[in-house]
């Protein structure tokens, strides 16, 4: 896990961008993007689709390379790092939660969560351990048993969510959390990051949905053609 303070106290710099491009072909999807978030900051990331969102943030997840400039996460400078670097960057040090849940069809509720600390190397019982445990506190323990064809799509991303939180990340990546929830099953995606947020656990989400940014983020980043074109802080609404 990272560090959250520096030596004077001041909240730890957990991500950096400096001046990252990134093309495609001929087409430039990020164009010179700087920003930092500090640790214990929810951070939500909003524009029209094509405007870079989810390229920025698979930049963070180390998921893409940038075509210039420098992504830093947690002081690992993510550029530097093969694909076997990167893929246990993103098992150990981040937790990522997708639209469409990305849980593994042929496990139970259980194993899903469990699989990703065993994938780090953590033992099959202690890992299963403390996958209940999160089940337990995200409300779901009683579904341990259940595969996500039977979940609700709420359930579905509780499950997501205790996954992505398996093995401690001091970032916690979200792209469109509630994109693909009804309603009712949103609110309570929303009410769980708060939570989290508010226990200290630093959030990036990129969504179009305007209530969960103004709910969840303490500030938000407004990116249009690839660039950061408005920052500001949020008074977070009920």
């Amino acid at each position: 896990m990272f560090s959250e303070r520096g030596k004077d106290g001041a909240a730890q710099v957990i991500v950096r961008l400096d001046g990252v491009r990134k093309e495609y072909g001929g087409t430039t999807a990020l164009d010179g993007v700087s920003l930092e978030i500090h640790a214990g900051e929810a951070v939500a990331v909003m524009g029209p689709s094509g405007c870079g969102k989810s390229t920025l943030l698979n930049m963070v997840a180390a998921l893409d390379r940038p075509t210039s400039g420098t992504v830093v996460v947690g002081g690992e400078d993510l550029g530097r790092l093969n694909e076997t670097g990167r893929a246990l960057f993103r098992r150990r040090r981040i937790g990522m939660v997708f639209q469409f849940f990305n849980l593994l069809d042929d496990l139970p509720a259980l194993d899903n969560v469990a699989l990703a600390a065993q994938l780090v190397g953590t033992p099959a019982r202690r890992a299963r351990a403390r996958a209940l445990e999160l089940l337990d506190e995200l409300g779901i323990a009683d579904r341990r048993n259940t595969y996500p064809a039977a979940l609700s799509g709420g359930e579905r991303q509780r499950v997501a969510v205790a996954r992505a939180l398996m093995n401690r990340p001091a970032l916690l990546l979200a792209d469109e959390p509630t994109g693909a929830l009804d309603s009712r099953a949103g609110e309570q995606v929303m009410d769980l990051l708060l939570d989290l947020n508010q226990i200290g656990q630093t959030l990036l989400m990129v969504t179009h949905d305007e209530r969960l940014a103004t709910r969840c983020a303490s500030r938000l980043i407004e990116v249009v053609d690839g660039r950061v074109a408005r920052e500001r802080s949020l008074e977070r609404t009920p």
